[in-house]
């Protein structure tokens, strides 16, 4: 079986850098203040739809400025890697001990996640990946398709694992299975809304689930 992981909210717990570069890159060129649930509201976008959604109407180059800013207080707080959440390599360890595959599908940037999974030292752990930079944002399904094609698998043989209504929807959208944690971005009630089979406190839970 192939399973496919959202990261950050989902194996990496990033929610609090992300809102607080966030908050500072639109702190920095003048924007209105963002709250931390409306940062919340849309992780697990891409950059450029995230930031449409937040400022709906923002014009191009004050859009890219924004982009330039959040971009580089990230990768400066992101020097000091977030941490997995508990049992997160373990589970994901054990899921390869199985034989299954392993996939990520996410809304960072080929460079970003290039960079985290670089530090991490897991490179070439995961058997394929999509970013939001390199093909269509979530909620469209083109990430999970071009990882199914790649793989070899048909959607009936995979399953998607995330914390936001995004991973969710984009999987709802071609007839894959689907898994919510509970512990990211979004709350326990969004996430119901696109029907979970399961929703997860924690990943290890994923080894008692079968098939």
């Amino acid at each position: 079986m192939l399973f496919i992981f959202d990261w950050d909210g989902t194996l990496i717990d990033s929610t609090e850098k992300i809102v607080g570069c966030m908050q500072a890159a639109a702190s920095a060129l003048d924007l209105p203040a963002l709250d931390h649930g409306e940062v919340k509201s849309i992780i697990g976008l891409g950059l450029p739809e995230a930031i449409a959604t937040l400022f709906p109407g923002i014009r191009s180059p004050l859009a890219e400025s924004l982009i330039e800013r959040y971009s580089a207080f990230f990768v400066e707080a992101d020097q000091v890697p977030c941490e997995f959440y508990p049992n997160a390599v373990a589970t994901l360890e054990a899921l390869r001990e199985e034989g299954h595959q392993l996939a990520v599908a996410t809304g960072k940037s080929r460079r970003g996640l290039q960079r985290v999974l670089q530090k991490l030292q897991m490179i070439d752990f995961f058997d394929a990946s999509r970013c939001a930079d390199e093909t269509v944002s979530k909620p469209h399904p083109m990430m999970l398709e071009q990882l199914l094609e790649e793989l070899g698998f048909q959607s009936s043989s995979a399953v998607m694992v995330g914390d936001t209504e995004f991973d969710l929807e984009m999987a709802a959208r071609i007839g894959m299975r689907r898994i919510a944690v509970s512990y990211g971005a979004h709350d326990v009630e969004r996430l119901r809304r696109h029907s979970p089979e399961l929703i997860i406190d924690d990943l290890n839970q994923l080894l008692s689930w079968r098939s």
